[in-house]
């Protein structure tokens, strides 16, 4: 059975907020709740991919200690920015 696009964004958001890590969870999470829906199939699909990397790597490449892969170096960019300017506002 074909997975609905509502289901697909709910287990991405899901998996957005259950990394693993406190860290990611803080950094996913809440870009998750406000980016996931309005996204193309395009960038649900990269995402998707990204959601498959472990948390480590995925800290270091959002850091800037390590180099992101260049499939996914500009959404992580993004996904970072938002995460510094929501903290930010802490």
């Amino acid at each position: 059975m074909m997975e609905t696009a509502e289901a697909r964004i709910k287990r991405m958001t899901m998996r957005s907020w259950r990394r693993g890590t406190k860290e990611m969870d803080l950094v996913l999470g809440p870009w998750a709740d406000v980016h996931l829906a309005g996204l193309s199939e395009e960038r649900l699909a990269l995402y998707d991919r990204l959601l498959e990397e472990n948390d480590q790597d995925l800290m270091a490449w959002i850091l800037g200690q390590a180099e992101a892969p260049s499939h996914l170096a500009e959404f992580l960019t993004e996904i970072a920015d938002y995460a510094r300017v929501r903290l930010a506002k802490k």
